[in-house]
């Protein structure tokens, strides 16, 4: 997952962050890239409040969305009678070292999984530098005009509890936000909603990449939820702005999973690993909600000893240290408990 290069405004580089697809269709982790401009209109040209509401008649999100509807929650069932989709956060049959941590940090926070070529995003691994948030982080989030008030209800719950604990893990100002402060859009659209979404932007936007409104019209079926992140040109390896797109077909705690998992990785850690376990960049689904592993890899990747634009050669030395006290940090909020609304 390279940087794509694009225009609005000015200079902005765009990357994938991450996709969760289906097992069987059900096996790998899919990504499609799309596009958030900055709410700071003098990096970018564009305010994420300009951004249209997805729009679509309550007909058509029913005709669209029937079918995705099952498909999503056969899915869901299938993954859980699997012994997948796992609720628990420290499992006792998936301990892990410190080795391991550091191991599962270089994969997955040094490393891309996508590429832009001609239009399309395509896997490929690449090495990558050290990307975080430098400015503050305000998150709001955007429910589809079909969804339920319950359903709309549970999802902003999910995203505002899951914003207070990306805050305290990452010590990092984040909080929700509205107006013209927003920068991290969480939506939730129906497959209708989103194609006409789509068009309202590429109206509003036509130089967006043709890489990312390829991604947004046309996600393959079997992408659970996906996440956009942007950075100035001024500054490539510090985010500016994140839009997570999540299914509005999804059952509740599929979307809730999607919520953890691509906001997590929209704070810097952009690629999956075969070998962390336990923990939700992993393809298999084993893991539906963020694990103890994981937020000990977002406490390393916002330690103060890092740096934005860090190669892997170059974080390695202090990854020891770093993991180890990280990890100490976590045993010291183990009674620390943060509900989610499903």
């Amino acid at each position: 997952m390279t940087k794509l290069a694009w225009h609005s405004g000015s200079h902005l580089r765009a990357a994938p962050l991450g996709a969760v697809a289906a097992l069987a269709l059900l096996a790998g982790c899919a990504g499609a890239p799309g596009s958030v401009p900055s709410s700071n209109a003098a990096a970018s040209g564009v305010e994420v409040a300009a951004l249209p509401e997805p729009r679509a008649t309550k007909g058509e999100a029913s005709a669209a969305g029937a079918d995705l509807r099952e498909f999503y929650a056969s899915v869901e069932g299938n993954l859980t009678a699997a012994g997948r989709m796992r609720r628990e956060t420290s499992p006792t049959d998936a301990p892990f070292t410190d080795d391991d941590l550091i191991r599962d940090f270089e994969r997955i926070a040094l490393h891309d999984e996508y590429v832009d070529q001609g239009g399309r995003f395509v896997r490929a691994e690449t090495p990558a530098q050290l990307r975080r948030w430098a400015r503050p982080v305000r998150v709001a989030v955007m429910s589809s005009p079909s969804s339920s008030p319950e359903d709309a209800a549970r999802d902003r719950a999910n995203v505002a509890a899951f914003t207070r604990r990306l805050s305290h893990l990452t010590a990092h100002d984040v909080s929700m936000g509205q107006g013209t402060d927003v920068n991290f859009l969480v939506l939730f659209m129906s497959s209708a909603e989103r194609n006409v979404f789509a068009d309202q932007v590429a109206a509003l936007y036509p130089n967006f990449a043709p890489a990312v409104m390829q991604a947004l019209r046309h996600p393959p079926v079997d992408i659970f939820c996906v996440t956009y992140g942007f950075s100035d040109h001024a500054a490539p390896s510090t985010y500016s702005a994140v839009m997570v797109l999540i299914p509005s077909e999804h059952p509740a705690f599929t979307r809730l999973s999607c919520v953890q998992e691509e906001m997590a990785q929209a704070m810097g850690l952009p690629n999956d690993s075969a070998e962390a376990r336990p923990s939700l960049f992993n393809d298999s689904k084993e893991f539906a909600l963020l694990t103890d592993h994981d937020a000990i890899l977002l406490r390393m990747l916002y330690d103060a000893r890092l740096r934005p634009g860090m190669t892997s050669a170059e974080a390695r030395p202090l990854l020891p240290d770093i993991a180890r006290d990280a990890r100490q940090a976590q045993a010291n909020d183990a009674s620390l408990t943060i509900a989610d609304a499903y």
